[in-house]
């Protein structure tokens, strides 16, 4: 089955970096979208970053994090990043990862950014 892991999260000062890694398996990587989406509590879950199936192209990103981060995929390995730099406090929350797959959405389980001095 469609099986989505995050890792990479943690404590980082303002102006500080991180990378975010999501690990897929279950289906065929090189073929699907990959997104990644933030929530807040109390707030819904926003996109921040999705990249179409080629490693390097078709990239978009919410305007919050536009300029600072970078989504990036390894087709070979099945893993999607997040490359966030210059974070701020307000980049905090936890951060999924997500693929649609014949209509259905799959999720990982999160991983918490923290950004605060």
């Amino acid at each position: 089955q469609v099986h989505l892991v995050e890792s990479g999260g943690g404590l980082v000062h303002p102006g500080g970096s991180l990378r975010l890694s999501c690990t897929a398996s279950g289906f065929t990587f090189k073929n699907y979208a990959m997104s990644w989406y933030r929530q807040t509590p109390g707030k819904e879950r926003e996109l921040v970053a999705i990249i179409i199936n080629d490693a390097g192209g078709g990239a978009s990103y919410a305007d919050s994090v536009k300029g600072r981060c970078t989504i990036s995929r390894d087709n070979v390995k099945s893993v999607a990043y997040l490359q966030m730099d210059s974070l701020k406090p307000e980049d905090t929350a936890v951060y999924y990862c997500t693929v649609r797959i014949l209509g259905n959405n799959f999720w990982g389980q999160g991983t918490q950014v923290t950004v605060s001095s």
